[in-house]
């Protein structure tokens, strides 16, 4: 079975390749403005072990985006060729991110574009923002 903790590795991946997938990568964030985002809740529900070797994908969705902080939910699934049924659910994360300043690691808001763009990807809906 893959290890407990291998999750959040693998939606730590999925977060900063979807940042770079948008074309605002995380470091540019540190470079331009020096900031940076960390998490500061999660919450991980399992349902189905992957396997050692499974090839997994990470799903991610913003579900809100306010001041410095973003919500996210996250659905890891098997893949093809995975032990289980390609698609299967594997796991349910709910992560929820600050933005922070480099130097002082205390919330600032989450600079442009990386706003703007994130709240235009954000699901429609009434999510409560992260706490």
């Amino acid at each position: 079975m893959a290890y407990h903790a291998r999750y959040l590795h693998w939606a730590e991946r999925a977060r900063t390749e979807s940042l770079r997938a948008i074309g605002l990568p995380h470091n540019l964030m540190i470079e331009r403005h020096r900031a940076l985002l960390v998490v500061r809740r999660v919450e991980v529900e399992y349902w189905r072990p992957a396997r050692l070797d499974d090839w997994v994908v990470v799903e991610t969705a913003i579900l809100r985006v306010t001041g410095a902080q973003i919500l996210l939910d996250q659905t890891v699934r098997a893949a093809e060729g995975a032990a289980g049924t390609p698609g299967e659910r594997l796991a349910g994360l709910k992560v929820g991110l600050v933005c922070v300043g480099q130097d002082t690691l205390k919330p600032v808001p989450l600079p442009e574009p990386w706003r703007s763009v994130l709240k235009g990807l954000a699901l429609p809906g009434t999510a409560k923002p992260a706490r």
